[in-house]
């Protein structure tokens, strides 16, 4: 597909006019960040993992319902998706005590909460995406009442399904970010999941050794991402036992040749 208008730049992704309106071509990177982009980094075939994740994943959440911005892959590095107005609230959900949780609240690492937690960050690099309560979000009308039900609701049914989903191939679900967009039909708004779901944005641990098989890899120079993330894809059944080194070739001469 030839290249179109670059609408927007993120940490970790390039969005790009899409074919249609009302449509966008979304590039994955192999750019890493952690600390608020204060870390910086990059992951071998990160771009092209995700995006086969990220699909498989978001294909399988609307076969059960869940509205989704996703609409297909093209490529190995891109997808085309809905265009929303993106709601600037990350909803973080807790299944175990890990990462900033753990140091707020000086709870051990890998401790099972007693509940599934919710959270709400105000999107804000220069503010380091700040903790933010219900109270703050109605007050500065980042979301509506019935808006933030949506979003919770939401975020309970994509957590109970990716639970036993990772669950099913030895994966420990511990936490995951969602973002969300409204789409406007009719003049009327209408919220459905955006981004992306994969192990950049999700903490995953090996059920049986507590092996971290996600971004915290990089965040805390373990070694072994780019293998990490090839082992998510892989126990999907994404990319079978030695698919993935062949695939990350093509994706790397493709880079060179400038496609």
């Amino acid at each position: 597909m030839s290249r179109r208008r670059q609408i927007y730049e993120g940490k970790a992704k390039i969005l790009y006019e899409g074919p249609e309106p009302g449509t966008l071509i979304q590039y994955f990177k192999d750019d890493a960040t952690a600390f608020n982009a204060q870390k910086r980094g990059s992951i071998a075939g990160k771009g092209v993992l995700n995006n086969r994740i990220s699909e498989h994943i978001f294909t399988l959440l609307g076969q059960i319902g869940v509205p989704t911005h996703f609409l297909r892959r093209l490529n190995m590095r891109e997808q085309l998706i809905r265009q929303v107005e993106i709601i600037p609230i990350e909803v973080v959900v807790r299944n175990v005590a890990a990462g900033t949780l753990s140091k707020r609240l000086g709870i051990e690492e890998g401790t099972q909460l007693p509940r599934t937690i919710i959270e709400y960050y105000y999107k804000d690099d220069a503010l380091g995406d700040p903790l933010i309560a219900d109270e703050h979000i109605a007050a500065f009308g980042w979301a509506s009442q019935d808006e933030m039900n949506d979003m919770a609701d939401m975020a309970i049914r994509v957590n109970d399904f990716l639970s036993g989903l990772f669950a099913g191939i030895g994966i420990r679900l511990i936490d995951f970010k969602l973002e969300f967009g409204r789409i406007w039909e009719n003049e009327y708004a209408r919220v459905i999941l955006a981004d992306e779901i994969s192990p950049d944005g999700c903490r995953l641990w090996d059920m049986a050794t507590n092996e971290k098989l996600d971004k915290d890899r990089f965040r805390r120079d373990l070694g072994g991402e780019a293998e990490a993330y090839q082992e998510v894809a892989r126990r999907l059944g994404l990319m079978p036992e030695g698919e993935a080194s062949s695939v990350l070739d093509l994706d790397t001469h493709r880079k060179k040749r400038g496609k």
